[in-house]
């Protein structure tokens, strides 16, 4: 049930775009197209690989409207079905390629121990062939995860996954949605 009064009780799917974001438009339309850089800009990593980060960091966070949203649009990517999964049980057995690896590892701590990053985490992270540009867009997918898991479950949204799971066909179908794709919406 969504915190704020003036929303339905029944609040579903929409209400990231046609909710949160239109109660503040100056805030969200730069945030919404920073958003769709990071996550379909240019990249070494696939849109794929960037869902499935969003997925783990949000998995991490225990953000469920997220996780299932961008697990499902990894999927629907080509990412591997038990890759989330996997990653939640042991980066190193998951079903990943074994260059992503040392970038889920850097992704975990800077999510759950951001002040414990030390040189040695980035250095495995070049090791495994990354270069700096890659290093940092590893970065933004995972404080853009951070931020919008704080936004999501800071409004209250439902926790219910299979709400969540068909936005991931809508980013797969759609990419990310543009301020005037929910500006109007919110007066409807």
């Amino acid at each position: 049930m969504p915190f704020f009064p003036s929303w339905p009780p029944e609040v579903g799917e929409d209400a990231i775009h046609r909710y949160i974001f239109a109660l503040n438009p100056k805030v969200f339309a730069p945030w919404l197209k920073v958003e769709g850089a990071v996550m379909r800009g240019e990249s070494a990593f696939t849109p794929g690989d960037r869902e499935l980060m969003g997925g783990f960091t949000s998995r991490l966070n225990e953000c469920t409207v997220c996780a299932s949203t961008h697990g499902e649009a990894a999927v629907l990517l080509g990412v591997d079905a038990d890759a989330l999964e996997g990653l939640m049980a042991d980066i190193d057995t998951a079903p990943v390629r074994e260059e992503l690896k040392p970038v889920f590892h850097f992704i975990r701590k800077l999510t759950l121990t951001p002040y414990k990053m030390i040189q040695s985490d980035a250095d495995k992270v070049f090791a495994a062939g990354w270069d700096e540009r890659a290093l940092q867009d590893a970065i933004l997918v995972t404080c853009v995860y951070s931020f919008m898991n704080r936004i999501v479950d800071g409004h209250g949204l439902p926790r219910d996954a299979a709400i969540f799971a068909k936005s991931g066909h809508r980013l797969v179908e759609r990419g990310y949605v543009p301020a005037t794709d929910w500006a109007d919406a919110a007066t409807d």
